[in-house]
């Protein structure tokens, strides 16, 4: 927006909080010397501050990982160099990628739970608790920044961190118009078209994409359609106003389902014996605008407030008969307001940032059965879903020395959950509400040990609520009464520098302990359920290193290491006490090596190593470890005058055809967890810019 540079410091996020949504990490070089190391910011919707500051573990993912040689599909591209992350489901998208932070997620069969997401400052997870991504715009993607570890004192209901993408505003395009065209395997086509700029006091972008792709399974193709635009006016040198407005268009998604370990080995590329003649998959339609208002000198600090209203309309059919086809119509609304500012204690200085916030979700939803054949049978479900979240919170910061720094922060959020049963299955009125007060916390502190390196520490709290899709009762409409929240203890140290050799570590240890946890289940007739684990432990080190030894190269490595597990947790049949927690390994590593030539010349060759898990809480069903290789390449030329350029690149993925799974369903019935993986895949594109 072209904004002049910020004086704030905004506060610090305890791990805790950063967690909650303290989002973004950007690096921003400002004159580097042997003995002036660069500047790292964490900026965010309600915080920005130096990150040797910052008492929380987060990683970013910079433009040029989001776009350099990408197709810009899925974020398991972008992230899985973050460590303490796990993602899967790349290729079904009709459930949509499963994303766990430190094993909050993972229970997920579709749908994104206990991360909290945030597009350019709206928060893309509803007041129940549940994200859909979508709708999310990569190829307008500026960064990603991922704040890791539960806490909810910044942005409520999630325990697993935050995710904070921002797209561009138009400002930072060296050329525009850009337009893009890219084929692949298994007929992968996408066209996108960008253009942005700034004239006087306004600015702007305009991203277009069309994606058509027919799977590499049966029954897995998709079109998508999205637009993302951003239209920012500079009122004076301290107030803007924005506006964003995303529309999505997905009018087929295939679900090709899970496999049985026999289905599997006889043709992987089948679909499940029932996804076919349903015609298995989701078609959607989604609008959002969004309003920004931010000024830089109110009250003496600096003030953001933010309104959005969202439309959602929905269908999908499941991969099985019986009461498995699924619609709603949502409307999603809601507004922020938050304060910072910068005061003096005891002429120490003492930064905080204090707000409101509120959201409402309005779905109509209905669910039917449906014969083998795919007709519809009976009428199921009818009812009205509302949930309403209103938050209150206030962080402080005090910097104690010019070394150490101490955070705290505290939230209450209330979230209500009702139902209206317009069904009532044979005659009973299934009609209900729940209301959460939850009250969150959390401490840090920092210390520069020395210029450049940091040691922290945080102790933060976090809640989960259910979603309305976990409270559903398997015998019928309603709230299951025996389904709660889940609470998580979450601890943190951590280790982070930068040499002027131009290597970068971060290195942090986690302890969380979980009361209630959230586990899946499914019925027999292939619905999915949820229920209460007594207490759950959760342990691990997270390393990540980014190494530039010279201009033309560089060397980024993640390493994760954790341990997932019940703690105290009994079924009606079994007890899983030290069972490790199902779809989580305790073993990734990601490492890069990227060479740069002249101009936008490049290659790049990425090795993923991904740990052997369980498929079931029981772990008798054990899903193997497996290495993935892909590589990248590209470069660019002028074309004619006026500077206008060529762009070309070519990706291979899985370049060994490593046979692995893009997603496991978690306790699954019937044996069927398993959806494979495309073996060796191409991927090419041209770009021209203008």
């Amino acid at each position: 927006m072209g904004h002049r540079t910020r004086r704030r410091l905004l506060g610090c996020l305890p791990m805790a909080m950063a967690a909650w949504g303290a989002p973004a990490l950007v690096a921003a070089e400002e004159g580097e010397s042997a003995e002036a190391l660069p500047t790292i910011t964490i900026s965010a919707p309600r915080l920005e501050r130096s990150l040797y500051d910052t008492p929380a573990a987060v990683s970013t993912v910079t433009r040029e990982e989001l776009q350099q040689g990408q197709q810009r599909v899925r974020l398991d591209e972008s992230l899985i160099g973050v460590p303490g992350v796990f993602l899967q489901n790349r290729d079904n998208f009709a459930q949509g990628q499963r994303i766990a932070s430190r094993g909050f997620g993972a229970r997920a069969p579709f749908g994104i739970r206990g991360i909290h997401i945030r597009v350019d400052g709206i928060p893309y997870t509803l007041p129940d608790g549940q994200a859909q991504i979508d709708a999310v715009d990569l190829d307008s993607a500026e960064r990603i920044e991922v704040i890791r570890g539960p806490a909810s004192v910044l942005y409520g209901n999630a325990a697993g961190g935050v995710l904070d993408i921002t797209t561009g505003d138009g400002s930072e395009m060296r050329r525009s118009p850009l337009l893009r065209l890219q084929g692949g395997s298994h007929g992968y086509h996408k066209l996108a078209l960008r253009q942005g700029g700034e004239s006087g006091n306004w600015v702007h972008s305009v991203s277009l994409s069309a994606l058509d792709f027919e799977g590499y399974r049966e029954q897995s193709a998709v079109e998508k359609r999205l637009l993302n635009a951003r239209l920012g006016y500079r009122l004076d040198d301290d107030r803007t106003l924005s506006a964003l407005v995303n529309l999505l268009d997905l009018p087929t998604a295939e679900d090709p389902g899970g496999l049985t370990a026999e289905e599997v080995a006889a043709d992987r590329r089948q679909a499940a014996p029932s996804a076919g003649p349903l015609d298995a998959g989701q078609r959607v339609e989604q609008q959002l605008l969004g309003l920004h208002y931010e000024d830089l000198d109110a009250a003496g600090g600096e003030l953001n407030a933010r309104a959005f209203v969202s439309r959602r309309d929905f269908e999908q059919q499941l991969p099985f008969p019986g009461s498995s086809l699924v619609d709603y119509e949502r409307r999603y609304y809601g507004a922020s307001l938050d304060l910072t500012r910068e005061e003096t204690l005891g002429q120490r200085p003492l930064r905080y940032v204090a707000g409101v916030e509120t959201g409402r979700q309005e779905d109509d939803r209905g669910r039917r059965a449906v014969t083998p054949q795919g007709a519809v049978s009976a009428e199921t479900a009818d009812e009205q879903q509302n949930a309403t979240a209103t938050g209150a919170f206030l962080l402080a910061e005090l910097g104690v020395t010019e070394a150490l720094e101490l955070s705290a922060g505290v939230r209450h959020d209330q979230v209500r959950l009702s139902i209206d049963d317009r069904f009532q299955a044979e005659g009973i009125d299934a009609s209900g509400s729940r209301t959460f007060r939850e009250w969150t916390g959390s401490l840090g502190a920092s210390y520069r040990y020395r210029e450049g390196h940091q040691l922290y520490a945080n102790l933060g709290t976090a809640y989960e609520t259910p979603t309305f899709t976990e409270f559903a009762r398997p015998d019928g409409s309603g709230f299951n009464p025996e389904v709660a929240p889940q609470r998580a203890l979450n601890r943190e140290l951590g280790l982070r520098g930068r040499f002027a050799n131009g290597l970068h570590y971060d290195l942090a240890a986690f302890l969380v302990r979980v009361d209630d946890e959230l586990v899946p289940f499914e019925a027999g007739d292939g619905r999915t359920f949820y229920e209460n684990a007594g207490r759950t432990a959760r342990e691990g080190i997270e390393l990540e290193l980014d190494w530039s030894p010279t201009l033309a190269w560089r060397v980024t490595s993640a390493l994760t290491l954790a341990d997932y597990r019940f703690s105290r947790f009994a079924d009606d049949e079994r007890d899983f006490a030290d069972n490790r927690l199902p779809g989580l390994p305790r073993r990734q590593w990601h490492n890069r090596l990227t060479w740069y030539g002249n101009g936008e010349r490049f290659a790049s060759a990425e090795a993923l190593y991904t740990g052997g898990f369980y498929a079931d809480n029981a772990n008798e069903v054990p899903v193997e470890s497996h290495w993935l290789l892909n590589l990248r390449l590209g470069d660019s030329w002028p074309l004619g005058g006026a500077g206008t350029r060529l762009g070309a690149h070519l990706g291979v993925r899985n370049l060994f055809d490593e046979a692995h799974f893009a997603n496991v369903r978690i306790n699954a019935n019937g044996g069927r967890f398993f959806e494979p993986a495309p073996g060796r895949t191409l991927h090419a594109g041209l770009e021209v810019s203008f």
